[in-house]
């Protein structure tokens, strides 16, 4: 693979690298509708094809928050068509690495010495390479190890990156009014967090305490002595993505052994340190060979506030959902209902998450739930195209709920489709036993 001995940093160089692509989208769009005059049953699916490819084309050797963008978009599996999840979700481990110059300026400034001084070996060639940094294997006194280095001028960029991509985002998510600041300020601080290694460190290894009681789950040992505020050195883990792993296993119980692992580790997370691993893409976990789940990135960490802890949990009890006011209430204390609604927005938007959280909740109605359900994940699909095709949602204010949702849905849509993949049947309560332990 083609190796990258510059990236883009300033905000005038990225922002010509996005309207090249744009060219390029345009230039797609006149030969789709072209063939189309030609061939009217001519579908999308090769515009789509097309498309895709030139967008992750274009964001590849941008890296930084423009390619996590295009990452967590590969998560949308309901939404986004098929072709751009498969191309996108190539961004979770698989963009062109930096060159080995590169790499060696990066270990003199934050490490003072080049990578090959400093361990007994170290590959110059990266072993995986991503959106905020890629990794290469290396050795010390006997360990073996996977050095995580950051890409130059991601943290610096992720600003004027976000002040790109705002208008379409807008225009995506129906993000009117001033309100809307709050979601871009959410999604700035949570990238700039990642791109802080010493933090992800320190998250490394506090959330690994906790979950050590855990059953077939793994996390690799950090090295704070090999590590910096750019470079993060930690054992090196043995195992395929998980995504490698679930097309090919035909083993139930395995699947069930490695869903409630997954299960129990976000569960504990959220419920008793009420902070979670808000990156559930299948980049970020591993499965070796002895059964086990391991766990590889601790960048995105989200800090879930009580007050919103409890009226989010709250809503996932059958006698809340079905109690009118208690859900009104509800609504309100999670800013999905505002109080300069009008009376047709509040009838709309009750409705509308009834329905969202009567299906969504469901893992939480019970002692076990089966992830396998083909129907209940037709149902979540069915109801995301009925929201896509929703001209009444598309006009009215679309700035709904604390800024809070952006992470946590995100963080238990990826779980329910990682969990979907692994086909597991979990118990859902079965956590609990590991909180005194942790």
């Amino acid at each position: 693979m083609k190796t990258l001995d510059k990236i883009p940093t300033t905000k005038i160089e990225r922002a010509s690298q996005l309207v090249k692509t744009g060219i390029k989208i345009g230039g797609n769009y006149i030969s789709y509708y072209g063939e189309k005059i030609v061939n009217p049953s001519l579908n999308k699916d090769k515009l789509n094809e097309n498309n895709a490819e030139d967008i992750y084309d274009g964001l590849k050797n941008l890296k930084g928050s423009a390619l996590k963008v295009a990452q967590m978009l590969s998560m949308d599996k309901n939404i986004m068509p098929k072709a751009y999840v498969e191309k996108f979700s190539l961004a979770q481990f698989s963009v062109p690495p930096l060159s080995a110059p590169l790499v060696r300026k990066t270990f003199k400034r934050y490490l003072g010495q080049e990578p090959e001084a400093l361990f007994d070996s170290f590959t110059a060639e990266s072993v995986n390479a991503a959106s905020i940094g890629q990794v290469h294997r290396a050795t010390k006194n006997g360990k073996s190890l996977a050095v995580k280095i950051q890409y130059p001028g991601v943290a610096e960029s992720i600003s004027s990156d976000l002040a790109i991509v705002k208008p379409f985002a807008i225009k995506m998510f129906n993000l009117q009014g001033k309100d809307s600041e709050k979601y871009f300020k959410e999604v700035e601080n949570k990238l700039l967090e990642e791109t802080d290694y010493k933090l992800e460190l320190r998250q490394g290894i506090s959330i690994s305490e906790a979950c050590s009681a855990i059953p077939n789950l793994k996390i690799p040992q950090y090295y704070p002595e090999w590590s910096s505020e750019k470079i993060l050195t930690m054992e090196w883990m043995e195992g395929e993505h998980l995504s490698e792993f679930t097309p090919k296993n035909k083993d139930q119980k395995l699947g069930n052994q490695l869903g409630q692992a997954l299960w129990d580790f976000y569960m504990l997370q959220i419920h008793h340190l009420k902070q979670v691993h808000a990156d559930p893409h299948p980049g970020n976990f591993l499965i070796d060979k002895k059964g086990n789940l391991i766990v590889i990135d601790f960048g995105c960490i989200k800090h879930i506030p009580n007050d919103f802890y409890v009226p989010y949990f709250e809503l996932a009890r059958p006698e809340i959902i079905d109690n009118e006011a208690l859900f009104l209430e509800k609504l309100y204390a999670l800013e999905i209902l505002r109080t300069d609604d009008t009376p047709e927005e509040i009838t709309y938007f009750t409705g509308l998450f009834h329905q969202l959280l009567s299906l969504f909740t469901q893992p939480f109605h019970g002692d076990f739930f089966d992830f396998s359900d083909e129907e209940f994940f037709g149902k979540i699909a069915q109801m995301g195209e009925e929201f896509s095709k929703d001209t009444q949602l598309r006009k009215m204010n679309g700035n709904r709920g604390s800024k809070h949702f952006l992470y946590i849905n995100r963080t238990f849509f990826g779980l329910y489709n990682l969990l979907h993949d692994l086909k597991a049947q979990v118990y859902t309560k079965s956590f609990h036993q590991y909180i005194k332990s942790s």
